[in-house]
């Protein structure tokens, strides 16, 4: 699938109250392979739900993997996130109650998420030679106004 780089400079236009959601997992013991992929496993069955059931009100995910695992997701609204959360009916909530359960504060494997609301007003972007990313994927992008430009000569 060829992706378009967007030659003009972008910037993302995301609406007032859009979420950006950091979650993941730390792996500290890498041979307690029997703690840390149950935990694995629930994050992708949650991000698959997630692309599945867009009226939680999910938009876009972005996932990275190391040793420390990054899923960078964006929300309608934090209303709707907490709502998913603690949806007894969907994926989040059991597989928080099994994590507690199975790995509680035995330390093999650690999890972590972080919460932010968009304030487009006080939010800086720019996508310079890039196909469609981040915020401005999730919700939507414009060109950049006008601003200077370092010439390439020094000046």
């Amino acid at each position: 699938m060829a992706v378009e780089v967007q030659r003009v400079p972008q910037v993302a236009d995301p609406p007032a109250g859009t979420v950006v959601f950091l979650i993941g997992m730390r792996v500290n013991s890498l041979w307690k392979v029997h703690r840390w992929v149950p935990s694995f496993l629930a994050m992708i069955r949650m991000l698959t739900e997630l692309h599945r059931q867009r009226e939680y009100g999910f938009l876009a995910a972005r996932t990275w993997l190391a040793r420390t695992v990054v899923v960078v997701q964006y929300w309608r609204s934090m209303d709707e996130l907490m709502a998913y959360a603690h949806n007894l009916d969907a994926e989040h909530r059991p597989a928080w109650a099994r994590f507690n359960r199975a790995v509680g504060d035995n330390g093999a494997v650690g999890i972590y998420h972080e919460a932010y609301v968009v304030d487009p007003a006080r939010t800086h972007t720019v996508y310079r030679n890039m196909p469609p990313f981040g915020l401005g994927a999730a919700t939507a992008h414009r060109p950049q106004r006008s601003a200077p430009v370092p010439s390439g000569d020094g000046s």
